[in-house]
């Protein structure tokens, strides 16, 4: 039998190498270069891939499989060059989490002659059949359901089926603001070995990238993304939840975890996150407050967005139930603007591939959602920007949840003026635009995109129900008040499409 090794599958921990034996199973790796060109990527996400599955390669050797690992174009030429090597070969690969890919690699294979069998995809905790059967038909199931079923299937922060502490979310707890004095520690550095450097200048040189390619830092192995982990568990995760919401500019990481692209590339499993961050808690290490909002991160959101995607596709990838229609603006790639939060973000991005989910929702996904672009064309942006970015992460959590394209991740769109920005961040200080105005120059573009937002959409947002404050604050606005506002948004968007914001 061999094992074909995806890029995103680094497990030996679950699947079918977690049974393989070097003396009767061979190993199957491609790299495909025409996968890397279909959008420009992040080069710290290309160097993140190709290193990580090359290191995985040179130890899967060293632990004595024979591994056919092929440098090509497609994957249909890798499947030619390994089926002319070993015909009639019988493939095992583990089901890829991307919609469709696991019918074009059974086409492929077939015309390659050769046999593909697929197996549950083991880098998750929550199987298809599981979830299918515990949601049904439903297509309005929400998060928090979905956690509390998990939690009490796992038996995860759970006793006498009944949350530990009292509580499922203590969210409430943790949207606090670090005082200036704060110092959050500087994260876990991996610097990158030869085989990494030598990655690195590969993908410089071979692809059209986005974003800068150093400082290169992430684990590209499994000891490192150990390393990793255990640093965030020691060091970051008792002050994780209090200040998990908030952007601050002094630091790029703050006490996040740092941990998602090893994990989505399956350098770790789920369980070896979760438990040993309980662990801490029963300790006494660890307070339950940021435990469980970690768990729920890896054991809740994870999960649920990677079924929601499943099920909702492919109407999910092209959804746009607020017919939004205006092209990305030039910001998200070069950074040039004049607003403090979405630049300090977009640099971020550019020099790490990497910001953390509240500046992705609510700094990138607002401005977005409230400037109107269309959700299919950020969704490629995050796709090809980020290096934990998978289509089934980016899809659900940017039309979705972001955009609101489709109503299966939220009841209501996270839609948020200046207000949010000034209260989680310190991006406002300095920052040339206002964020208590609303009209006239100089005042926060975030402030009339929201209520110009709110007014474009009211046919289809005032009936909801999580509404109707903000639209009986809109109505209280006189008509010239609004057409201020309109003109303002209207001048907001023409500088952000010419690069003038």
């Amino acid at each position: 039998m061999t094992i074909w090794v995806l890029g995103d599958q680094l497990l030996r921990t679950h699947g079918p190498l977690a049974r393989a034996d070097p003396n009767s199973d061979r190993i199957l790796m491609i790299e495909a270069e025409a996968f890397a060109n279909r959008h420009p990527y992040h080069v710290q996400k290309l160097t993140l891939v190709f290193a990580a599955m090359r290191h995985f390669r040179d130890e899967l050797s060293a632990d004595g499989f024979t591994v056919d690992y092929y440098q090509t174009e497609t994957f249909a030429e890798g499947l030619e060059a390994h089926f002319n090597a070993v015909p009639g070969d019988d493939l095992v690969c583990m089901e890829p989490a991307s919609h469709g890919a696991r019918e074009r690699l059974e086409r492929l294979v077939e015309r390659a002659g050769g046999s593909l069998e697929m197996v549950e995809n083991e880098t998750f905790l929550c199987s298809p059949e599981a979830f299918d059967e515990w949601a049904g038909d439903d297509e309005s199931i929400r998060h928090e359901s979905f956690y509390r079923w998990m939690r009490q299937r796992t038996g995860y922060l759970v006793a006498d089926g009944e949350p530990v502490g009292g509580e499922w979310n203590y969210d409430d707890a943790n949207r606090e603001f670090p005082r200036p004095e704060y110092r959050f520690p500087e994260p876990k550095r991996f610097e990158p070995d030869d085989r990494t450097q030598d990655t690195i200048e590969w993908v410089t040189d071979r692809f059209d990238a986005w974003g800068q390619p150093r400082p290169f830092e992430w684990p590209v192995t499994r000891e490192q993304a150990l390393e990793a982990r255990d640093d965030f568990l020691t060091r970051r995760l008792p002050e994780f939840g209090p200040y998990q919401d908030a952007i601050v500019g002094r630091s790029w990481a703050g006490n996040h975890a740092l941990l998602s692209p090893a994990l989505n590339l399956g350098l770790l499993h789920p369980t070896e996150l979760i438990e040993p961050a309980i662990a801490a808690y029963e300790r006494g290490e660890a307070p339950l407050e940021s435990v469980e909002g970690f768990v729920r991160q890896v054991l809740g959101w994870r999960e649920f967005v990677r079924h929601q995607y499943r099920r909702a596709m492919p109407e999910m990838a092209t959804a746009n139930g607020l017919e939004a229609t205006e092209a990305l603006p030039p910001l998200y790639w070069d950074g040039e603007t004049d607003m403090h939060c979405l630049g300090t973000v977009v640099d971020r991005v550019r020099d790490r591939g990497y910001s953390h989910h509240i500046e992705r929702l609510m700094v990138l996904s607002n401005f977005a959602l409230l400037f109107g672009v269309e959700p299919a064309e950020l969704n490629r942006w995050f796709h090809a920007t980020y290096v934990d970015a998978y289509h089934w992460v980016t899809t659900p959590n940017v039309i979705g949840m972001g955009l609101f394209g489709t109503d299966r991740l939220s009841t209501k769109p996270y839609a948020a003026s200046a207000n949010y920005i000034q209260k989680m961040s310190d991006c406002c200080r300095g920052c040339p635009y206002d964020p208590d105005r609303t009209v006239g120059e100089g005042a926060c573009p975030f402030n009339s995109l929201y209520w110009d937002f709110l007014d474009r959409q009211q046919d289809r947002l005032q009936a909801n129900h999580r509404m109707g404050l903000v639209y009986h604050h809109l109505e209280n606005k006189s008509a010239d008040e609004r057409e201020q506002i309109r003109e303002r948004a209207a001048k907001c968007r023409t500088r952000a499409q010419t690069g003038e914001l």
